[in-house]
């Protein structure tokens, strides 16, 4: 039997937020029990409104399994819908805030490895100094990650290594992308390392040394693989595969290791005696780091500033840059 048609209206009589923002939590946990936890509800409760749901949309919106449950197509599709209300709910709020108090309101940054270590924490600096009642949220992930959450609402802007633009992930959203700066690959080392010459002749001297790569999926790790084949050799066998800047460096201090990290970055944490820059005549390109935001949706207030304080810290931290994509 065909299922009857919705209508606009019908939806609109039936639903409530509260469900639909119930919804939203047991989608994001992938648990009922978690999702009732974090908005302090029972779990039958939160069972009940999902049947609800189910009802009004006849079907199933989640199946159990030995983790919690998984969202079935049908709440696949709807979960988009309803993260975009979601969003769309916060943006009001901080409109309304700033139109009462003044610039308010809150921030969701997605970041990658190129911005969290100098350039992010700059820009973050910068914000709360003007103005301290935004609150800023920061959530760190790959670029296949958190380009979905930025079109759907999720996250309000990324900032790191944009993609270059014959990837399909570049034009697979509808976004906006801002170049800041081109940034490069050195290789560094810690104290684990023991001495080491200033100056090194060639890759081939290090090639035998353990190393830190970044991961398969990463953009860095084709930048990585170029620096050997252009030397003529190939990947270290012994390597780490980490986009973990926390666990890069502690392994550094700990272990013999050679790591390949964004200059700025490793500039950084030179300045902080936590690594050493090697001198080597080979180079790799990183890549260009700037910012994404949605193309279908005028930017808050907060986000405003917060762009504008981007800007100026890519400026403090590459002098004489700062083009547009």
């Amino acid at each position: 039997m065909q299922a009857n048609p919705l209508s606009e209206i019908s939806l609109i009589r039936r639903l409530k937020l509260n469900q639909l923002m119930i919804f939203e939590r047991v989608l994001e946990t992938r648990s009922v029990v978690r999702a009732a936890n974090e908005m302090r509800l029972t779990q039958p409760a939160v069972t009940k409104v999902i049947h609800e749901l189910e009802s009004c949309f006849d079907g199933a919106l989640f199946s159990r399994s030995n983790r919690g449950v998984v969202p079935t197509e049908l709440g696949l599709m709807l979960g988009r819908r309803v993260k975009s209300l979601m969003a769309e709910l916060r943006y009001m709020t901080d409109e309304l805030n700033d139109f009462r108090l003044g610039t308010s309101g809150h921030v969701i940054v997605g970041t990658l490895i190129s911005a969290s270590a100098r350039l992010l924490p700059r820009a973050i600096a910068m914000v709360k100094a003007r103005t301290p009642n935004v609150l800023v949220t920061v959530r760190e992930g790959t670029t296949a990650h958190l380009f979905p959450a930025l079109a759907t609402g999720d996250l309000d802007i990324v900032v790191g290594r944009l993609p270059e633009r014959e990837l399909p992930i570049a034009s697979a959203f509808p976004l906006t992308h801002e170049a800041l700066f081109d940034e490069s690959l050195c290789a560094v080392v810690g104290k684990g390392y023991g001495a080491l010459p200033e100056r090194v002749a060639h890759l081939s001297e290090l090639a035998g040394s353990p190393w830190i790569l970044p991961t398969p999926d990463s953009p860095a790790r084709l930048a990585a693989e170029h620096l050997f084949r252009s030397a003529g050799l190939p990947l270290p066998t012994d390597i780490v595969e980490s986009l973990s800047l926390l666990t890069n460096i502690g392994l550094l201090l700990e272990t013999p290791r050679i790591a390949l990290m964004p200059r700025v970055a490793a500039r950084q944490f030179a300045d902080a005696g936590l690594v050493r820059i090697l001198d080597l005549p080979e180079t790799a390109a990183f890549g260009t780091v700037g910012f994404s935001v949605r193309s279908n949706k005028e930017q808050s207030a907060a986000c405003g500033v917060f762009i504008e304080c981007l800007r100026e810290a890519a400026q403090a931290t590459t002098p004489g840059v700062g083009k547009f994509a």
